[in-house]
């Protein structure tokens, strides 16, 4: 044991824990000693855990028994399945102690187990420089090169970085709906005259990005287009097409505008000639007459006519020859307020136009609604007032001829009743064998659930224990190939071999020790069975002597004599033999009661019954103290 505990005192002092140079032995740790080595082992093990537990005992005793619990839990927690509690801390046992610190050395990691093993110098610096790196990049995901970032150039080659240029594509989009009339010239154009799109872009690096933008630019617009539908145009009551078809002509009608308001005189262009006014209204002329003639509102209200009449203005006003020399500055400015204030006349006469059409629009829908709402009602009391007609109109017609119609009716009634009656008893034989049959069907249908969820389970269990075999399998490849890189990069340090040595040695005295308790056991057995056969031979031996000597006896005195000291003799000799066994029997109990009394004096089983009782005066002391500064609160 004497290796083995320094050994075990090797690795705490590894992991922090201040073991005096005296110390030799687990027979010499104190209570304190044992918490701190047992606390820096848990830190080390297992770091979440080991920080909230202390390092030495508090002074009072109710705090010690509690650290005493939360070690014995912790050294649970970490998988230790021996006998523990707080008196294995507070009133050590050696053996105890020797196998708690012998598991908490063994699940110690090995870096930090054998950090002190490994020589320091600049080869040890590179190592751990090397184990480092290597492990940052083992933790990064790993990406295949045309998928990296420039941020990590670094770490790639300069081949594998491209920028994310994007070039505009032609892709071939299906065509095919009403109103398209050249399908064919599209699809022969997309199939013998439109290249493929990876030989478009003039990179051949820029055809993802090239893709990636004109989906992304495709989906956007789609969603925009969503979106403006479920939000404007399903409220406008129009189709998609109708409501496009508006918002293209919207779109002109602004486009008109800006071409107007650009085309009417400044003061800065009056001197610049109508070059300019001329080619903005030739503009205007053209996209006039670009305009399509498929609108919307095919019928004419008073806004769109006032609207009209105004454009029709404002286009005579601008397409009016406008001279160049005859009119001075001041004209020309008191023209186009006037025409300001007339526009913004207009504008007001039509948006105050367009309120009061908005506002009868929604009092029209309004009553729209009501109507319609009073119409169904209406509907629905009317069809129940019909339904009421008609039945009183039956019975009236049965009125005149009431007695015969009573009869008839009678009639009906028993007829009904017999054939309800009939029916019911046919209904009866076709019931029960249903009604076993769905019986049997639904046991079926229950056992064959039964049946299923059981399998389901199993399968669910065989899947669960599939998944942790295949984990632990995996968790187990992981650890042998770590433990082959770390056996390849250990250094053949001189403690290491030392230890190593002092296995071997302690493994031939075991062996040794084997062997003479093998040859004493052979030998035991050599003497034991000597022994059987001496009795073996002594009790037939003495079995013919006394047969011999007792026909001689009956006719010599003396022979008689003889024979009854040999039966003395043998008498004496079966009880020495028996004092002897008694004897021996009662040294192996000797050294079996000292054996257990060196045990019993190894646990300081005394000494641990004097701490208790110490311990639970100063209890009973602290319960008095709490329980008086109690009253006199």
């Amino acid at each position: 044991m004497e290796e083995v505990d320094k050994i075990l005192i090797h690795a705490l002092k590894q992991v922090g824990t201040e073991v005096n140079e005296e110390t030799d032995s687990v027979r010499q740790f104190s209570s304190e000693l044992i918490v701190e080595a047992v606390v820096r082992c848990i830190r080390v093990i297992d770091p979440g855990l080991g920080s909230a537990l202390p390092t030495s005992l508090p002074p009072g005793m109710s705090a010690r028994f509690r650290v005493g619990m939360s070690l014995a839990q912790a050294c649970q927690d970490i998988g230790y399945k021996g006998e523990i509690g707080y008196q294995t801390f507070l009133y050590s046992n050696e053996q105890e102690i020797r196998s708690l610190l012998m598991f908490l050395v063994e699940k110690l990691p090995r870096e930090s187990a054998e950090a002190s093993d490994q020589p320091t110098g600049k080869s040890v610096v590179l190592q751990r420089a090397i184990a480092a790196a290597v492990k940052a990049q083992l933790a990064v995901p790993w990406l295949p090169p045309s998928c990296r970032l420039p941020l990590h150039s670094e770490t790639q080659r300069p081949a594998a970085v491209h920028s994310f240029h994007v070039q505009p594509l032609s892709l071939p989009h299906c065509t095919k709906g009403p109103g398209k009339k050249t399908l064919k010239e599209v699809k022969d154009y997309q199939r013998e005259i439109l290249i493929p799109v990876t030989a478009q872009p003039s990179h051949h690096a820029s055809a993802v990005a090239s893709i990636l933008e004109q989906h992304t630019a495709e989906l956007s617009a789609a969603q925009e287009w969503d979106s403006e539908w479920n939000s404007q145009g399903l409220l406008s009551r129009l189709t998609p097409q109708e409501y496009r078809s508006r918002k293209l002509s919207r779109l002109r009608k602004r486009i008109e505008e800006q071409l107007r308001s650009a085309a009417l005189p400044s003061p800065e262009s009056a001197f610049s000639g109508p070059r300019s006014t001329s080619d903005l209204s030739e503009l205007l002329q053209a996209f006039r007459g670009s305009a399509p003639s498929d609108h919307v509102l095919t019928k004419g209200t008073h806004f769109t006519h006032t609207q009209k009449f105004t454009f029709a203005q404002q286009a005579a006003a601008v397409t009016s020859p406008i001279p160049s020399g005859c009119q001075s500055e001041s004209d020309i400015q008191l023209r186009q307020q006037e025409e300001q204030l007339s526009l913004q006349q207009q504008f007001q006469q039509l948006c105050s136009d367009v309120d009061q059409l908005a506002a009868d629009m929604k009092h029209m829908s309004v009553t729209n609604a009501q109507v319609l709402d009073e119409l169904k009602q209406r509907e629905l009391g009317n069809s129940e007032k019909e339904e009421k007609m008609q039945v009183k109109k039956k019975t009236i017609d049965l009125l005149p001829d009431a007695d015969n119609n009573l009869l008839k009716l009678q009639a009906l009634v028993e007829a009904s009743a017999k054939r309800v009656v009939n029916l019911a008893s046919q209904w009866e034989k076709h019931r029960a064998p249903l009604i076993d049959e769905h019986r049997r069907l639904k046991e079926i249908c229950s056992n064959q659930d039964l049946e299923s969820s059981r399998k389901l389970s199993e399968i669910k269990s065989l899947h669960d224990k599939i998944r942790v075999s295949t984990e632990e399998a995996k968790k187990k490849e992981e650890v042998y190939k770590q433990l082959v890189t770390e056996l390849e990069n250990l250094p053949q340090d001189v403690s290491r071999s030392a230890y190593t040595q002092r296995i071997l040695e302690i493994v031939s005295n075991i062996k040794k020790q084997k062997e003479e308790i093998t040859k004493i056991l052979s030998d035991t057995k050599e003497l034991q069975k000597e022994i059987n056969s001496l009795t073996g031979k002594l009790d037939r031996t003495f079995a013919v002597t006394d047969e011999l000597v007792f026909k001689d006896a009956k006719k010599d005195e003396s022979v008689r004599k003889s024979y009854k000291y040999l039966a003395a003799l043998h008498e004496n000799c079966n009880q020495l033999i028996q004092t002897i066994e008694d004897t021996g029997t009662i040294l192996r109990e000797i050294r079996d009661l000292e054996e257990q009394i060196e045990t019993e004096n190894g646990s300081k089983t005394v000494a641990n019954l004097e701490r208790i009782l110490d311990d639970y005066k100063a209890i009973r002391q602290e319960n008095s103290a709490l329980a008086a500064k109690v009253r006199e609160g």
